[in-house]
């Protein structure tokens, strides 16, 4: 038996039209699983999903706002309606906003508490919502994979995010927390737990590491170098064979870990 087979998997991604999610997806189609993207604007959804039809035609997706409660038990009907079941959830919709950052001349006093609330919204709420929503038709039968995402961002006190920062901490507590019910009430049968990226260079942090006019690294970029083990920053693919292991069977007996894939920047002191 293949403990790794994700054949015919119906596997939903939230944020599924950003490179994290977008990445996942491509990834787990070719390992022939159904993928439905979940998003909150309809061209970026429709187009990604027409990107994705040229790997495989198990593609789908339906707009959802992952931070609205009813948004989420209309998508859920539906999609239980056509597909019958949910397997795996995979909450990669987060991000960050400027007010919610403490820039290098700033302090936290500075902080916009709105920015703060809507960073926090997203990230935290934004998995919290469709776990409960999902997770409960995967309770029904007793089997499903809920795989959040966490950051480096939640373990140690990383510079200027601050809002970022304590949503990605409160993921952390929140999938050990749902590992725990789950398997408590509903069997060994559901499975919840998180993967933590280290420094991958994406849209949102790309000015943040990367001089534009020189394209060395930033100093921001050179701290994290000097922390990283592996000395250099991951590539958006490297994401997958950890993804792949927590969805699948060969991951069975795992619940509520959050795993890092980083590079080995959790593991060094610095010194």
């Amino acid at each position: 038996m293949n403990v790794f087979n994700l054949k015919n998997k119906i596997v939903l991604v939230t944020g599924g039209c950003g490179v994290l999610g977008g990445g996942i997806a491509e990834y787990l189609l070719e390992q022939d699983a159904t993928v439905v993207l979940l998003h909150y604007k309809k061209i970026p959804l429709e187009e990604a999903v027409a990107k994705l039809k040229a790997i495989s035609e198990n593609v789908d997706g339906f707009m959802c706002n992952v931070t609205e409660e009813k948004s989420l038990q209309d998508v859920s009907t539906a999609i239980v309606k056509k597909y019958n079941k949910i397997d795996i959830l995979i909450n990669a919709a987060g991000g960050n906003m400027p007010g919610a950052t403490i820039a290098p001349s700033q302090t936290i006093f500075d902080v916009n508490i709105d920015d703060f609330k809507k960073v926090v919204d997203l990230n935290l709420f934004g998995s919290i919502l469709p776990s409960i929503v999902f997770g409960k038709v995967m309770a029904k039968h007793k089997q499903g994979v809920i795989l959040n995402v966490s950051s480096m961002a939640a373990q140690s006190a990383i510079t200027r995010v601050a809002g970022y920062s304590a949503s990605k901490a409160a993921i952390d507590n929140f999938t050990k927390w749902m590992a725990v019910e789950l398997a408590h009430k509903y069997g060994d049968g559901l499975r919840v737990n998180a993967i933590a990226p280290g420094f991958f260079i994406g849209n949102q942090n790309r000015d943040l590491l990367i001089d534009k006019e020189t394209g060395q690294y930033t100093g921001r970029g050179n701290t994290i170098m000097q922390n990283t083990p592996m000395k250099r920053f991951g590539e958006a693919n490297e994401l997958n064979g950890a993804v792949h292991y927590l969805c699948s069977n060969a991951s069975k007996f795992v619940t509520g870990i959050v795993l890092p894939i980083d590079g080995g920047f959790s593991a060094f002191s610095g010194v």
